[in-house]
């Protein structure tokens, strides 16, 4: 069975690059890696990974995260897929371990994520490194120490590492493309895995390196897309994604949240500002 890696780009040149440059790392490569850019122009110069890449290009000036990844898993000839972030860098057995896990069972199947602080990536890149400046998230459980572990909650889907067969996707629909912007479509997704009765496993032995970027805490840049989103979540599964952020949000007293969200107001330029953190926050 073949493996197809999938990422998405809007800007991060730099990131895509060592994401890259870990693929062309890995103890068993994959049959392609397949770029959707949300942008109108491919980034140049980038590495060569030993086995093709290919490009598609995605319109929309909301990031169109969802419909991105099914432009990239309907452009993908691989068997299996595995979606990496564009900020995330493989570790060397990631691409093995998941196709391994992926050939053996039909399932979704999630990986460990360190998180990386600013300046944290050498180059060349060096894993002992990487393990050593990076941390586990902290409301994330450990992985197995060999083979995979059962995960009884589909909701524990992130964008940032996860592995589906393509026949699963399909079957499922991929995702949603009416969540636009940021938040609410990757669980969507795994309400709707859950709903055909998925099983879901964490993979030993495929840790990715998550690499630093500017974060809100909370995230008012995306505040009217994060509302938008969890409404349309609600409508269709009768229940909130995203509720650490709501919480967040009725916090501040923007929002009052109970059956309905509704907006008190809309945060101010200087509170947006404001809520840019640090270099040394690696969570949000």
């Amino acid at each position: 069975m073949t493996v197809s890696i999938l990422t998405l780009v809007r800007g991060r040149r730099s990131h895509l690059v060592n994401l890259i440059k870990g693929l062309a790392l890995q103890t068993e490569k994959p049959s392609e890696l397949v770029i959707a850019y949300m942008q109108d122009e491919a980034h140049e110069d980038l590495p060569d990974p030993g086995f093709p890449v290919r490009s598609l290009f995605v319109p929309g000036d909301r990031l169109p995260l969802a419909a991105a990844r099914n432009a990239a898993a309907e452009a993908a000839t691989g068997d299996l897929l595995i979606f990496l972030d564009v900020d995330c860098i493989p570790s060397p057995p990631l691409v093995k371990s998941y196709a391994s896990a992926l050939a053996s069972r039909d399932a979704l199947y999630l990986s460990e994520v360190f998180y990386l602080p600013a300046g944290a990536v050498p180059d060349p890149l060096d894993f002992d490194t990487l393990d050593c400046r990076g941390e586990p998230h902290p409301s994330k459980p450990e992985p197995p120490a060999e083979g995979v572990r059962s995960e009884p909650d589909l909701c524990e889907l992130w964008g940032l590492c996860f592995g589906l067969r393509k026949s699963r996707w399909d079957h499922v629909g991929g995702m949603d493309p009416g969540y636009t912007g940021y938040g609410g479509e990757e669980t969507d997704l795994a309400a709707k895995l859950a709903a055909l009765e998925t099983k879901a496993y964490w993979v030993a032995d495929a840790r990715a390196y998550h690499q630093h970027h500017e974060v809100h805490v909370p995230p008012l840049h995306h505040f009217e897309e994060i509302i938008r989103n969890a409404r349309r979540f609600h409508e269709k599964w009768d229940r909130f994604p995203m509720t650490y952020w709501l919480g967040q949000f009725a916090k501040m007293g923007l929002i009052r949240w109970s059956d309905d969200i509704e907006i008190l107001r809309y945060p101010r330029r200087e509170e947006v500002a404001a809520s840019l953190a640090g270099p040394d926050v690696l969570f949000s």
